[in-house]
């Protein structure tokens, strides 16, 4: 074997210890290296406190039992503050799974002056973490230390003998420190190379007057990892949630059976229907019926015995029942019925991020065949591009990999024609785009439609006039004589070009 095999060998062997945390162990590639000590660095609110007691608490939901060290906060405070994730912490140190050590300030003796007693505080956790036959243990936060000890070369020192007794015993270890700046020093006393093997980074950056939480793996010794930045957040009753959007694989199946827009013409456009997993961009202005098509859609679903899921971000729930109703079309009934679910929510309510992790739960517990949302422009709005463009990524991976059939709206910016933002930065993760524009003829505004893209299908390449009335959407011919549509600087040829017959001449196109 030559060396770099062995090195590489080396890489693949070395065992991890599932942290349990969602989605963190997928860019971990395994989780963290067992029997090893991490630090994990973040400014104030990054979340570093419960990520460390999460790593315990998944633990003992695996019947790995775990000790928790506390600096900063006294245990019955953090038991206090835990319990809001679902972590039942006093009834796991009841039944020995939970161990807290106790270093934190004494208020009764705040006045005295000395150095703390690191040896004593040694023999504390070795005793707590082997009469608990604890697998694993976290310190939060170092920081609290280097406060209360005059000399930071001999507390290195110290932490350094405590990071080895852990190995020993065979614990596999998790350290806090505080950074000054999310892109600064990996910790504020420069700890990291005295105690740590491993570095995680959590940050909780400004970003357009919204914080963004993110977490790198800076490096994990001698075993691989995923390198790069990934968005996380932390949810109610789940704790630490890390959205692994740009380690996903493109390993999804591709379905060949078609499915109806809902709208029988349309359907002929497209060859024969939307395929089963197709992600579908309809974009269009104000006005143009995108909300009309999407209930279309919706509607041909459940029809066809679909369980159909919308989520609504620009209307209520109210409006779009109504809206419904004026196009022939009951939701109230669909909804009793089970096969529809109408999930409204407001963009600015929460970041991008808890959009996409509700978005996800809500398909994961109704399991729908079809999903909509209107509009990605309302979410677009209220966040940065990168930002966007990773929830558009972990959206359209998860309606693939279900083989779920997903219809997007976009608004157009303008009236008469041109291309979005949102076209610009999302069309490659779609299969599907259809144009909805406004055509101005002799002081009339018309209304067309055209199959951008669809791929693995012909298509039909025209652009087609549809009109709009109580029942719904209708296609027509192709315009005729007309050019400039898409651009919005209409040109009008012969009149008796526009009097052909719509369906002459056409060909089928396919991507």
């Amino acid at each position: 074997m030559t060396e770099a095999a062995g090195a590489q060998g080396a890489l693949q062997d070395f065992p991890k210890l599932p942290t349990g945390i969602e989605g963190f162990d997928v860019i971990a590639e395994g989780g963290l290296p067992s029997g090893r000590t991490t630090l994990v660095g973040g400014t104030a609110g990054s979340g570093k406190t419960i990520f460390a007691a999460q790593f315990l608490a998944e633990g003992i939901r695996t019947g790995e039992n775990g000790v928790f060290i506390t600096f900063e906060e006294s245990p019955a405070e953090l038991s206090r503050n835990l319990m809001s994730l679902g972590w039942n912490v006093p009834s796991w140190e009841a039944s020995g799974a939970w161990t807290y050590v106790d270093g934190s300030p004494d208020e009764e003796a705040a006045d005295v002056v000395g150095e703390f007693d690191l040896g004593a505080l040694l023999a504390r956790i070795t005793r707590a973490v082997k009469h608990s036959g604890a697998t694993r243990v976290s310190i939060d936060s170092v920081n609290a230390l280097f406060s209360r000890m005059p000399h930071p070369e001999k507390l290195r020192g110290e932490l350094y003998r405590i990071s080895r007794a852990l190995r020993e015993l065979g614990a596999t270890t998790l350290v806090t420190a505080e950074r000054l700046d999310d892109y600064g020093e990996v910790s504020r006393y420069g700890i990291e190379e005295f105690v740590a093997d491993n570095v995680i980074l959590l940050r909780n950056t400004l970003q357009d007057e919204r914080r963004r939480r993110t977490v790198e793996i800076l490096k994990f010794r001698g075993t691989p990892h995923q390198r790069g930045e990934y968005p996380f957040t932390i949810a109610p009753e789940r704790g630490v949630v890390v959205l692994p959007l740009s380690a996903m694989k493109l390993t999804q199946r591709s379905s060949t059976t078609r499915v109806t827009s809902g709208i029988p013409e349309l359907d002929r456009m497209l060859g024969g229907g939307y395929f089963r997993d197709s992600i579908i961009l309809l974009s269009g202005a104000t006005g143009t019926g995108k909300t009309l098509t999407v209930t279309h859609f919706v509607a041909g679903g459940v029809a066809a015995g679909d369980r159909c899921i919308l989520f609504a971000f620009e209307e209520s729930r109210e409006q779009l029942v109504r809206n419904a109703r004026s196009w022939g079309h009951d939701f109230e009934a669909m909804e009793r019925g089970g096969l529809l679910r109408i999930i409204p929510v407001y963009p600015h309510a929460m970041p991008l991020e808890d959009h996409l992790l509700r978005m996800r739960w809500a398909i994961e517990e109704f399991k729908p065949q079809r999903v909509a949302v209107d509009s990605l422009s309302a979410l677009e709005r209220v966040t940065a591009l990168r930002s966007f463009r990773e929830f558009m990524l972990g959206l359209t991976s998860l309606l693939k990999h279900g083989e779920i059939a997903g219809m997007m709206t976009s608004t157009a910016p303008s009236i008469l024609g041109g291309h979005s933002i949102t076209e610009k930065h999302i069309s490659t993760l779609t299969d599907t785009i259809i144009l909805l524009r406004y055509v101005e003829m002799k002081g009339v505004l018309r209304r067309g439609m055209l199959v951008l893209k669809m791929r693995g299908s012909e298509h039909d390449p025209t652009i087609r006039e549809y009109t709009i009335d109580a029942g719904g959407m209708h296609l027509g011919g192709p315009f005729r004589g007309v050019g400039g549509i898409l651009s919005g600087n209409i040109t009008h040829g012969r009149a008796e070009d526009e009097e052909e017959d719509a369906g002459e001449g056409s060909e089928p196109a396919t991507e």
